[in-house]
């Protein structure tokens, strides 16, 4: 609705600088609060049936019962005002509900900023300076333990039945755990759909690494849904791959080659990193499974004399570090690294630095939640690189398997 010009005029007759407008008790302040009690009348009017001291309501069975006073926060800083009451106590205002404090968007303007690693003390400091409103910590604890719910249903909603690829790493988070400061593992899973995009599948936490948890969080997955992958790339834990087939027997387990590069120059003296890892990329860039070996034991022949645990290390990883070179060069890329769970970890190291530790698993995993659908927000946008090549090497691949996963 378009307001009049002579309304506006007369609003801001005799302004004079712009604390008379947006001050502490400038006009747009006033103006919520008259604007909020004039539609609380209005909805009490609608209710009862008849206007304020009208002759019909004296027989009505109810009528006005006086004002209760309350204060709303929001943008415009902090108001008080007044709500009309009924006799029978039936009357509830849909503009401000009872019991509700705080204007609609302000909880979200409190997680916006919790959600990018900002401390409670830091969010009162910003609401003060910003909106002259003062927040208490049990406020801003209040509303960010209401994503917990939301948390747990995110945590155990159905999957798709079907992911081209499924990335499966962790990370290390110092959280409190009974009774002392912890460095814990977060396990982390993120899915490429059959459409291209991307999606974190799940957060859990544990003491450790190891493939016991993986097994109970790959489990997980099939309870929630999912009948199949097609590739689970991983890291080099001892047994992850074991676990992984336990459960999805007909997926191709890629280890991640970033991975293998790392580990592999723990043994190498720094001056000679820049060597080693051209002469590595010669074997995982290689045409062909049977290239890629001879590259391997030309790797060898030059680096074994110094380094023989490298050769050794990928020649006893071959079976898992092979399989993405059944792909050509643009669909290679999509599948050996967990690249797209390492940009999600430092991410979520951005967020969480400016915590020493947290005082719970819930509330690490409840910033890394809120911080996750930021991040995800952003996935939305644009599939991953090159995906039209690579599903259409999945489809000649394993079309029956897409068939059966629909049919589900």
């Amino acid at each position: 609705m378009a307001l009049n010009d002579d309304l506006l005029d007369k609003l801001i007759e005799g302004y004079q600088k712009p604390e008379d407008l947006i001050g502490e008790n400038g006009l747009l302040k006033q103006l919520t609060k008259a604007l909020i009690e004039r539609a609380m009348k209005a909805e009490l009017t609608h209710q009862l049936g008849y206007p304020k001291n009208a002759p019909q309501g004296r027989s009505s069975g109810n009528s006005r019962n006086g004002k209760s006073r309350k204060k709303l926060k929001g943008d415009f800083g902090e108001i008080d005002i007044e709500v009309p009451r009924d006799r029978e106590g039936k009357f509830e205002p849909k503009i401000v509900p009872k019991h509700q404090r705080r204007f609609d968007g302000f909880d979200e303007k409190i997680l916006s900023m919790y959600s990018r690693g900002m401390s409670t003390r830091e969010i009162q400091g910003h609401l003060e300076d910003i909106y002259g409103v003062e927040v208490s910590p049990s406020l801003i604890s209040e509303v960010t333990d209401a994503v917990v719910d939301e948390l747990q249903q995110w945590q155990s909603r159905p999957l798709e039945a079907l992911y081209a690829i499924v990335y499966l790493d962790a990370m290390f988070v110092k959280m409190r755990h009974e009774g002392r400061v912890e460095n814990r593992a977060v396990y982390v899973a993120v899915g490429v759909r059959m459409d291209g995009y991307k999606d974190v599948l799940g957060l859990w936490t544990a003491d450790t690494e190891g493939p016991k948890f993986w097994l109970m969080v790959i489990t997980e997955l099939q309870n929630r849904g999912v009948k199949d992958i097609f590739i689970v790339c991983v890291d080099g834990l001892k047994g992850f791959p074991e676990a992984i087939e336990t459960v999805f027997p007909n997926s191709q387990v890629q280890l991640c080659v970033v991975h293998l590069i790392r580990n592999s120059l723990k043994y190498v003296n720094r001056k000679e990193w820049k060597a080693v890892v051209a002469d590595l990329k010669a074997v995982y860039s290689a045409p062909t499974a049977d290239a890629a070996q001879n590259e391997l034991r030309q790797f060898g022949e030059r680096w074994d004399a110094k380094y023989p645990p490298i050769r050794m290390m990928w020649e006893r990883n071959w079976d898992r570090v092979i399989p993405f070179l059944a792909f050509p060069p643009t669909v290679r890329r999509v599948i050996y690294t967990t690249n797209a769970i390492e940009s999600l970890h430092m991410s979520l190291r951005k967020i969480i630095k400016t915590r020493a530790s947290f005082p719970s698993e819930q509330a690490a995993l409840k910033l890394m939640y809120l911080a996750l659908k930021n991040v995800v927000r952003h996935w939305q946008d644009q599939t991953v690189p090159h995906w039209r090549d690579a599903l259409n090497h999945f489809t000649i691949l394993w079309e029956d398997r897409i068939q059966a996963a629909t049919r589900r």
